[in-house]
């Protein structure tokens, strides 16, 4: 990226009015404000590690897209796309690099699935995939999903999903009440009905999944964006960042913990905690994911490519001890679908800006 971009000035993403507020005055006074501008100005560098991170975010989104397809295997998708990261963002440890595991769930598992080592699934014609990986620059993560179907019949559950996340961005903005966003969220999926092989379902809205602020170096830094009506009334504010995503079902509605586990991350809050660890090997596996992840989420197979092996019972120690967390993939009943879209927006000063968006979605 800085190759392509020998100024270092990445491209800004979509930059839209913030919504009007519970009057109904119009927020368009901030774009125009010369105090919000200088404001916004003195933010200017951290915004531009985002927008890096973005551009590599689209850029290989777009190889990705072109390249999956049935018949390939879930690692093979995940390490061509994981590859083309690194190569793009000149991966450099805490630096540059992936913000967290690809994500490549499947039909009714919603989140948190990317494949172990001997994991031998193929991404099938019928298959619904939610391809979820993120980006950093500097630990300013860029957040940001899309599903991938084959097969027509997917396609309204895929618009009303997108049609959602699109809502949640477009009601979001500085001083608005987060439960607010969560109903608008549910109400407009939860408008689309979808018919797969006869049978009509009304999508909903999986209402223990959520968008969340972002963080540097913490993907969830917080406070919590809901998909459904209630929850928390807490307010967005200036210079925030969040990650607007939203998953639809066919199913109930609602995830559980269920197949192996790939997804860990170092508790943020125990960073710069000691740790009483009994295990040489442990102590060691934990000075390995401090060096090259620190509080980033990573997964096994990013272990094993640093040459670890015979690991497991070191990491469950790490994780019996607290200072890392597990997040094993997340599923609805079997048999039904799910789907998800996501980008991350600034709340600049000024203006929002969809920092993530492309001509993709």
């Amino acid at each position: 990226m800085s190759e392509l971009f020998a100024n270092h000035v990445y491209p800004h993403g979509q930059e839209v009015e913030y919504p009007p507020d519970k009057d109904g005055r119009s927020a368009v006074w901030r774009m125009t404000s010369e105090e919000k501008k200088a404001l916004n100005t003195s933010y200017e560098e951290t915004w531009n590690d985002f927008r890096q991170a973005a551009e590599a975010h689209r850029q290989v989104r777009k190889y990705v897209q072109g390249y999956i397809k049935p018949g390939l295997t879930m690692i093979d998708i995940c390490e061509r796309l994981e590859q083309a990261s690194r190569s793009l963002i000149n991966e450099n440890k805490l630096e540059a690099g992936l913000a967290f595991p690809t994500g490549c769930s499947l039909n009714n598992c919603a989140a948190h699935y990317t494949p172990n080592a001997g994991d031998k699934t193929v991404l099938q014609y019928d298959d619904v995939c939610k391809i979820d990986f993120g980006t950093h620059i500097n630990g300013r993560i860029i957040d940001s999903a899309f599903t991938v179907s084959f097969n027509p019949k997917y396609d309204r559950l895929l618009e009303a999903v997108r049609d959602a996340t699109n809502t949640g961005i477009k009601n979001a903005g500085i001083d608005v009440r987060l439960c607010d966003i969560g109903e608008i969220i549910q109400e407009t999926m939860e408008s689309y009905e979808v018919e797969i092989d006869g049978k009509t379902y009304q999508v909903r809205a999986i209402r223990n999944l959520s968008g969340h602020s972002i963080g540097q170096y913490r993907i969830h830094a917080g406070k919590t964006v809901p998909i459904v009506k209630g929850g928390d009334q807490t307010r967005m504010e200036e210079g925030e960042v969040f990650a607007i995503e939203t998953f639809g079902s066919t199913g109930k509605g609602i995830v559980h913990d269920d197949m192996d586990c790939s997804h860990y991350m170092k508790n943020f809050d125990l960073a710069n905690s000691h740790v009483n660890l009994r295990l040489p090997r442990a102590k060691r596996l934990l000075h390995l994911i401090t060096e090259n992840f620190g509080t980033l989420a990573f997964c096994r197979r990013w272990i094993d490519r640093l040459g670890e092996t015979k690991y497991l019972m070191a990491l469950k120690n790490l994780c019996d001890s607290g200072v890392v967390d597990a997040y094993p993939p997340l599923c609805d009943i079997r048999g039904c679908y799910t789907a998800q879209f996501e980008h991350t927006i600034i709340l600049r000063p000024d203006c929002k800006e969809v920092v993530s968006r492309g001509d993709d979605y």
